[in-house]
């Protein structure tokens, strides 16, 4: 049994993201899971400044406490103009300050949605080549595109939930 903590790279309390991330460990069984949601952890944006004056805030420690404890990480990321969003970038930022390999030994299953038709694979795209330099090895992706199309309490287009699966189990396997 793998310890596997899941999170989207979205501070937004509707987030879609979240819901992607919330249905995949809805279909695990077998690992322990731990499920954070973003929103509840409002950082400030980064500089050396703060850091200098404030430290690292406790959020902030225990966020990387939890990174540290799991094999395994699920993270769906959200697209803002073709980019992770500022706020997953500035999480990021802090966490390579508190150590710059933080995801040393971290496989990750690495997902995006959006409401378009993209499905967030700029996002996805830029992440994928970020993570690694922290240390993560990422495992599979998943792109879900057109979210309020194809997903209801669920991924309900059977492609796209086949390919979730896939994905999901490839990564399952890996740990």
């Amino acid at each position: 049994m793998a310890k596997i903590l899941a999170f989207a790279g979205s501070n937004s309390s509707t987030s879609i993201n979240y819901k992607l991330v919330k249905f995949t460990v809805s279909e695990l069984d077998n690992h322990q899971v731990q499920l954070i949601n973003m929103a509840n952890f409002p950082f400030p944006m980064y500089s050396s400044d703060f850091e200098t004056e404030h430290g690292y805030s406790n959020s902030l420690v225990e966020l990387m406490k939890d990174i540290n404890n799991a094999q395994g990480l699920i993270l769906s990321v959200n697209e803002h103009n073709g980019n992770p969003s500022a706020y997953f970038k500035n999480v990021l930022d802090w966490l390579s300050r508190i150590n710059r390999n933080f995801l040393d030994g971290t496989k990750v299953f690495l997902m995006a949605t959006s409401p378009g038709k993209g499905g967030a694979k700029h996002a996805l795209e830029v992440v994928s080549k970020m993570l690694p330099r922290f240390g993560a090895e990422i495992i599979t992706d998943y792109s879900l595109p057109s979210f309020l199309e194809n997903f209801d309490d669920g991924i309900i287009n059977s492609e796209l939930k086949e390919k979730h699966q896939t994905a999901l189990q490839a990564f399952l396997a890996s740990l």
